[in-house]
């Protein structure tokens, strides 16, 4: 019996041909002719700052290493993505293939390898999987079809919809093990690394191809052109250093990190097409493409307390059960009914807990908001990794105005942004100074832009380097938080790669000092800086078993580290509010939980529970007046289950949230501007790429 999808070769190649034309950008189509000599590749300009291109449609774009990365990693974010009826394009980079050998839970391992087997199993899993997703039936018949690549190359691409929501995945079956042992990082990092791809059993697609390291880039790329994202998921392109032993066995890490050996390579091809991609933009139509990035981290989801509550770790596990599938389903597929070693209860049991957790590489409020001397409301983010300020049409009107490019990049997704003592706004990211591997230069940087007045121009981008000698250990750095004391100092904090935590200082002069290791333990990135009534910074950071605190002994003076602080051990960066009384609160949930605690000094912070704040990653939290000119109570902001942005006035037992009003769904996390005398707004970032401002005018009744 034939496959749902069998068609004739012609037929195949005619469709995809088709396909191909109703996705290329005319001036911005990156693929290079089959054969043909390859194109230089080119990078961001951080000096470039010329215009974005316009606002369209969003359309997410995912680069993962092997067939499950994204229910793993990415979810619940893809999800809820799709579920706003945001298109998804899921690009495959490996064949997935492993040892070749689909193992069924609680039985031996099939004796016979088969890699194009295990590989076409794997695909049909993410077919189910997404089929699920998209609210149909897991076995519903995909579109599938061969789409043209750079170079001679082509992918076999698969197409579903369900109403206004839509999912495609693309394979581009490169082998994880190639002749002779070669893995994709010596695809990345060694001159003259050739690999082959898997032919899939049951592929509308049964040749094979070769990739170099250019090969790949210029098929990214030129995906990405073809596609035009708004959002970016990528991998994680610099894990931590783990020390595996006895506590933490390497499992399936690579040496030295935590993480897979081809999550590293993926994630770096990313990031290197996209520079290229935003490049080749600029330098052909004047604009730069208009997007914004998350990047996922991997194995690092099982070294840390686990960080997704009950009901959304179900419906993630759900999908991670769909993809892993059993022998006994009735799929049609010839190659196999999806990884069975995933299959049934194994995301929820898995001593791993990969599931468990969704980690961003670069934690933080996306955008970060401020206002300006006028009282208009400022947000700066990362737009085609490059620093954007949306401002404001005339205070109070929640309207942004065209988004104005800082230049910059290629910077990672979040920046941190301050106002110094003079009232000038300074915003620092983390760059990724040289993507060329092959052997060369691979590195990160802290940079900062200052204006050079208030509400004035900005200067040139400054260096400040990374607390870390050396390449390598400088790529673990994480990403920089700062914050402006009265006597006209900065004080600029990063994770460092022994994840503890350093600090630099620009004086009241505007020169900066060297680097500082504070120590302190290790803890999570996504740090939290608060002043205390007496203008002295507190500095707080998620341990594995609890807050750890750093702080001045005065103003001024040094920051040193101190005892933890809170009660139990939180499951991602706390929140920080300063009281009425004058005393520091944290409020954060612990591992697994839906529910945050309040933890302070006062008997009524003491470890209090927000019952109705429900819902899953890091809380923010700052002092604000009341709707209606009330008392001075901290305000909550977080996501709720679905990912929505939700708000709470107070930690009373009678608080109840607010959501955002809107069904579209929020990218990334939303930052909290309490400005004095001013009302209160929550921004955000839609998936167009567009920021958006909500002001609560009225509080929840109980």
């Amino acid at each position: 019996m034939s496959p749902p999808y069998a068609a004739t070769r012609r037929q195949v190649l005619a469709g995809a041909l088709g396909v191909l034309a109703g996705v290329t950008v005319a001036g911005c189509d990156l693929g290079g002719r089959p054969g043909g000599p390859k194109a230089p590749v080119h990078a961001v300009d951080p000096y470039a700052t010329g215009p974005f291109a316009a606002a369209g449609k969003g359309l997410l774009l995912q680069v993962i290493a092997h067939p499950d990365d994204d229910l793993f990693f990415m979810n619940p974010q893809c999800h809820q993505l799709l579920s706003a009826g945001v298109p998804v394009v899921t690009v495959v980079v490996t064949a997935g293939e492993a040892g070749g050998r689909n193992r069924v839970p609680h039985q031996l391992a099939p004796v016979v390898t088969d890699k194009p087997g295990y590989s076409g199993a794997r695909q049909q899993g993410m077919r189910q999987a997404y089929a699920e997703m998209l609210g149909l039936d897991r076995f519903t018949p995909w579109q599938r079809t061969v789409l043209a690549l750079s170079h001679g190359a082509r992918a076999e691409t698969d197409e579903l919809a369900a109403g206004d929501r839509r999912a495609r995945l693309v394979f581009l079956n490169i082998a994880m093990r190639g002749a002779g042992g070669v893995r994709l990082p010596a695809l990345w990092d060694t001159p003259g690394t050739v690999m082959r791809t898997v032919e899939a059993t049951d592929s509308p697609d049964s040749l094979a191809y070769t990739y170099d390291h250019r090969t790949l880039v210029d098929v990214l790329a030129g995906l990405m052109a073809a596609f035009r994202p708004t959002v970016v998921h990528t991998m994680d392109p610099d894990p931590d250093y783990q020390a595996h032993d006895a506590r933490h066995p390497r499992g399936n890490d690579q040496p030295r990190f935590s993480d897979h050996r081809d999550h590293t390579p993926t994630a770096l091809f990313t990031w290197k097409a996209l520079s290229q991609w935003v490049a080749e933009c600029d330098r052909r139509d004047g604009h730069a493409p208009r997007f914004t990035t998350m990047a996922f981290r991997g194995y690092y989801n099982q070294r840390w307390p686990y960080n997704l509550p009950p009901a959304v770790l179900a419906r993630k596990a759900r999908y991670i059960a769909a993809y892993g599938g059993a022998p006994g389903w009735e799929c049609h597929d010839y190659a196999g009914c999806g990884d069975y070693s995933q299959g049934g209860t194994h995301a929820l049991t898995s001593r791993k807990g990969w599931a468990r957790s969704t980690h961003p590489r670069y934690p933080g409020p996306l955008p970060v908001s401020a206002t300006d001397r006028a009282g208009r409301t400022v947000a700066y983010g990362v737009l085609g990794t490059q620093a954007v300020r949306w401002r404001e049409t005339v205070p109070g009107s929640a309207r942004f105005g065209t988004p104005r490019n800082l230049g910059g990049g290629p910077l990672a997704p979040v920046l941190s942004a301050v106002v110094d003592a003079a009232a000038r706004h300074l915003l620092f990211g983390l760059r990724f100074a040289a993507l060329d591997g092959q052997g060369r230069a691979d590195t990160r940087e802290i940079v900062v832009l200052e204006q050079r007045e208030p509400d004035g121009p900005f200067g040139p981008w400054r260096r400040l380097g990374t607390p870390d000698a050396g390449a390598e250990r400088g790529r673990r750095v994480g990403c920089p938080v700062a914050v402006a004391t009265p006597d006209h100092r900065v004080h600029l904090f990063a994770r460092t790669a022994a994840q503890d935590l350093a600090t630099r200082v620009r004086e009241a002069s505007g020169r900066w000092g060297p680097w500082h290791h504070l120590g302190g333990g290790q803890v999570q990135d996504g740090l939290t800086v608060v002043l205390d009534t007496t203008g002295r910074i507190h500095v707080y950071a998620a341990g594995h078993d609890a807050v750890h605190h750093w702080s001045q002994a005065r103003p001024g003076g040094p920051v040193t580290v101190r005892p933890p602080v809170g009660g139990r051990a939180p499951a991602g960066a706390p929140a920080a509010v300063l009281e009425p009384d004058g005393h520091i609160a944290l409020i954060y949930r612990t591992q697994a939980a839906a529910t945050p605690y309040a933890y302070g000094p006062s008997a009524d912070l003491a470890g209090t529970p927000l019952p109705h704040f429900t819902g899953y990653a890091p809380v923010t939290a700052q002092l604000a007046t009341e709707p209606g000119g009330g008392k001075a109570v901290p305000v909550l902001l977080g996501l709720d289950d679905d990912g929505q942005a939700q708000l709470q006035f107070g930690t009373a037992a009678a608080a109840r949230p607010l959501t955002a009003p809107g069904p579209e769904a929020t990218v990334g996390t939303p930052s909290l501007l309490t400005p004095r005398g001013r009302p209160l707004s929550v921004v955000g970032m839609s998936p167009d790429t567009t920021p958006w401002i909500w002001r609560p005018q009225t509080a929840p009744q109980a």
